[in-house]
């Protein structure tokens, strides 16, 4: 498949969990890639394994909750590759859990800023780009709980909520100049970011998030990967302002 051969795809938490899988998926497809992330180790270590694999690729450490950083990253990759084609904005955290009313107040703001502004920001400094060439395709990750509650996770619950608000707000704003805005919603998924969550070994509530999803497992990155590329693909090339989602079944309960 090289439905992205010489497009450069600038992914936002590239070297991590489902961006990192996108990142490798999008290689595959011939496209040039420039990483952003918070970690320099993860970034220089994910630049070796794609340029191994005979892809162009790069990296910046970026915050995606700051605006100047973001605009920083894009300009970066329009002097490294000439362009951008792909905007993923995969980068995103899971915040504490605690029920409303003991969670704390500077955990959810810091939750918004990373997972609400980090997409606000990665489509406000890209579409100026994509703007002047008329054509360009951004996949914001965001999740089932963007369409569902999420028990003792309300912070996280509203930034993909929010996710999805702004996917199909600005997709309606630049259809017409053959700009494409969708998001993929995932359910539950093997990642670091959910290791992370269940660090301290909670058996019960792993196993309970397990058998919520019909399928009785969680997602593996690369099938959430998957779907990034159909949304960024010509196979999808009439699909804009969409909340894909990928579950398991568990929305169909």
């Amino acid at each position: 498949m090289t439905h992205f051969k010489d497009q450069v795809v600038l992914i936002t938490g590239g070297c991590s969990g489902i961006g990192r899988a996108a990142a490798f998926l999008f290689a595959q497809a011939g496209a040039k890639i420039f990483l952003a992330d918070l970690s320099e180790k993860a970034g220089d270590e994910t630049v070796e394994a794609l340029e191994a694999l005979g892809a162009e690729a790069a990296f910046a450490r970026i915050d995606v909750s700051e605006f100047d950083d973001v605009a920083r990253m894009v300009e970066d990759c329009v002097v490294r590759f000439g362009g951008v084609d792909v905007l993923v904005n995969s980068a995103g955290i899971l915040g504490s859990r605690s029920r409303t009313e003991r969670y704390a107040l500077a955990d959810f703001q810091r939750v918004l800023d990373v997972n609400v502004n980090g997409v606000f920001y990665g489509m406000k400094a890209v579409l100026p780009h994509f703007l002047g060439k008329k054509s360009g395709k951004i996949v914001n990750l965001a999740s089932v709980a963007g369409v569902l509650g999420f028990a003792n996770h309300i912070a996280y619950a509203a930034s993909k909520h929010a996710v999805i608000g702004m996917t199909k707000t600005a997709a309606l704003e630049y259809a017409k100049y053959n700009i494409r805005i969708n998001a993929v919603c995932p359910a539950f998924t093997n990642t670091p970011m959910m290791e992370n969550a269940l660090i301290n070994d909670e058996t019960d509530y792993y196993e309970a998030l397990q058998n919520a999803i019909p399928m009785k497992r969680f997602a593996k990155p690369d099938e959430i990967a998957e779907a990034i590329l159909y949304a960024a693909s010509p196979a999808a090339s009439f699909m804009t302002g969409h909340a894909l989602i990928l579950d398991g079944g568990l929305t169909s309960l």
